[in-house]
């Protein structure tokens, strides 16, 4: 194990001591108490199962008969979650095979960050995870369930699943994905016509015939932004089976692995031979290993949010000084877009996750020693599965990179740290990825041009008025201010003024994409502006320097002149959208560095 691995998973430890054992005692409480339906009068349980077959109702009139959840973000808007419209027939035909029942236990709501990008509906977004944990409980809180089937893929599902399943800790839980789409035009061609829009060298029906080619069917968007940052995180946790992550919906393959999903649960339930609960499998090292793999292939900035509040959740306290660590040890393993030309169905013809888990576990980069739904330590997801005449089978995974452009071993990584750092100074604490960012672009001191809406800045831009060195400031774009919603349509202005030859950074205290690209962005900037943080005070024409390579974030003025000027006040949150029914959420929000999250009470 790497020195450095080592040392903050000891902390991780150390810093959870408290929270950790109170988790595990209530999970373990819960376990005794046994599913509910055995505790239920006859009129309670009837209820339960009124609608099922009658071969389903003769099995569950018994007690003790397996019965699994399926929890599901399904809807046929998004086309990651299109695909589980089939599945809850194939997990209940599963489920028969082994003398078991499958119940939909629950549906949770599923929205598309990129049908909201720039959108009111996205100051809901980061919320929505917080939402869907909440509807996982409510789910669940029927108490009839001897594991659960997570079905959800994109961006703020997973977590939100992953939170809700920690409340049901004592249950197994298997993660059942999706796949992404196959692949359409490539990503350079996207990025060269996204680049003329917003030049204005290219018209509206031209951009949406280039976007209608890259989004094309059904399964998630093929670029490594945080759905399938989602994914690899399950793997590298342990909660999906092996090599699930990226096989397209609607094969055979896939068809294969949904259908062993139910049958493994059954078999890992309380009373079988091989129990395995939720927070088994969850512990500081298997969220250092899903940190180590975000790191290695240059993973989504919104998982130094979603993992903090994961693992709260577990009564695990990661901070983003374990993320900044990791980074410095971690090789960039991968180039896949934004950080590549690649998709990710390239990366998993290259090698894929079963690749980058050997090489990882080759140089005591990640935990062996964990426990996972497949019923071994993480070598078991090196593995990568096929069918034999129509038998879902696993073998082992490639021990080289089939395609080095793509995808690179440990000891010879496109980068030596991972993509990721921790910015602190005068402005506060915030991230920014550098796996996209070219080396001479890491570092920018420039005039600051302050902006409280991202509407500004691109009408600025339309103007013409940012042919210029700047550091763009977008504040008020905080939890407590609108719900932190993503920025990403600022991406190719400023990468337009990048591109001129201008020096060029965003800092803010809003999130940034999961397909944050090449612009050095601090982003989810803390304490944010609208609780008074030095973002509040920042005016046009101060000096900023973003430097990542030391890590730092400042500002050329003197702290005490800094905080002598009037505060800046945080505009209104909009009203519309359903976002007036969010206010408790937002006045509830925790700070970025704790996840951002409103579920858990201050620390």
């Amino acid at each position: 194990m790497h020195p450095v691995t080592a040392e903050v998973t000891r902390r991780i430890v150390e810093r959870s001591r408290a929270s950790r054992a109170d988790y595990l005692e209530r999970m373990e409480a819960a376990r005794h108490a046994g599913p509910g339906r055995g505790k239920l009068s006859c009129a309670n349980w009837a209820h339960a199962f009124a609608a099922s077959p009658d071969g389903d109702k003769l099995r569950m009139r018994d007690p003790a008969a397996p019965n699994v959840a399926i929890v599901s973000a399904y809807n046929d808007m998004l086309s990651a979650h299109q695909p589980y419209e089939r599945f809850p027939a194939i997990i209940r035909k599963a489920a028969h095979e082994v003398k078991a029942t499958a119940q939909f236990a629950g549906g949770v709501p599923a929205m598309c960050d990129g049908v909201t990008q720039g959108r009111p509906g996205m100051e809901l977004s980061l919320f929505s995870r917080d939402v869907i944990a909440m509807s996982t409980a409510v789910a669940l809180t029927h108490d009839a369930f001897d594991a659960t089937l997570m079905l959800g893929i994109c961006d703020k599902i997973v977590p939100g699943l992953f939170i809700g399943a920690a409340a049901f800790g004592h249950l197994p839980t298997i993660f059942v994905p999706g796949g992404p789409m196959t692949s359409g035009i490539s990503n350079s061609e996207k990025a060269r016509v996204r680049g003329l829009y917003a030049e204005g060298k290219a018209t509206r029906e031209e951009l949406l015939d280039s976007e209608m080619k890259s989004y094309h069917g059904p399964g998630t968007c093929t670029f490594y932004g945080t759905a399938n940052s989602n994914q690899m995180m399950m793997e590298m946790t342990g909660l999906h089976l092996p090599g699930a992550a990226f096989i397209s919906p609607n094969t055979p393959l896939r068809d294969a692995l949904t259908a062993a999903a139910p049958k493994r649960a059954v078999e890992i339930r309380d009373g079988g031979n091989d129990y395995t609960p939720f927070s088994a499998v969850i512990d500081a090292k298997s969220l250092v290993n899903a940190i180590a793999g975000l790191l290695a292939t240059g993973g989504s900035t919104n998982h130094t949010l979603h993992i903090l509040a994961m693992g709260r959740a577990a009564g695990i306290q990661i901070a983003w000084e374990d993320f900044h660590d990791l980074s410095r040890v971690t090789p960039l393993l991968a180039r896949v877009y934004p950080n590549g030309s690649e998709d990710v169905n390239a990366f998993h013809a290259a090698g894929g996750m079963a690749f980058v888990t050997r090489t990882l576990l080759d140089h005591g980069l990640v935990h062996d020693d964990v426990r996972t739904v497949a019923g071994a330590g993480l070598r078991r997801y090196q593995q990568e599965p096929f069918l034999d005449d129509g038998k879902l089978v696993w073998r082992e995974g490639p021990a080289a990179s089939l395609n080095r452009d793509i995808l690179r071993p440990a000891d010879d990584p496109f980068e030596a740290e991972g993509g990721l750092r921790v910015l602190t100074g005068g402005l506060g604490r915030g991230v920014i990825k550098t796996s996209a960012v070219k080396p001479q672009h890491r570092i920018v001191e420039a005039p600051a041009l302050v902006f409280e809406d991202q509407d500004d800045l691109l009408a600025a831009h339309k103007r013409g008025e940012l042919n210029r060195d700047f550091v763009a400031v977008v504040r008020f774009q905080g939890p407590q201010a609108n719900g932190m919603p993503e920025l990403h349509s600022l991406t190719p202005p400023l990468g337009v003024q990048l591109d001129r030859g201008f020096q060029v950074a965003l800092v803010t205290d809003g999130r940034m994409s999961g397909a944050s690209g090449k612009v050095p962005a601090a982003i989810h900037v803390t304490p944010e502006a609208a609780v008074g943080g030095p973002l509040a005070y920042v005016r046009d024409g101060d000096v900023i320097r973003l430097d990542a390579e030391a890590g730092t974030l400042e500002i050329k003025v003197d702290p005490a002149e800094l905080m002598r000027r009037e505060r800046a006040v945080c505009p209104p949150a909009g009203h519309g959208y359903g976002r007036e029914l969010f206010g408790w959420m937002r006045r509830a929000a925790g700070p970025a560095d704790t996840g951002a999250c409103a579920l858990f009470e201050a620390a």
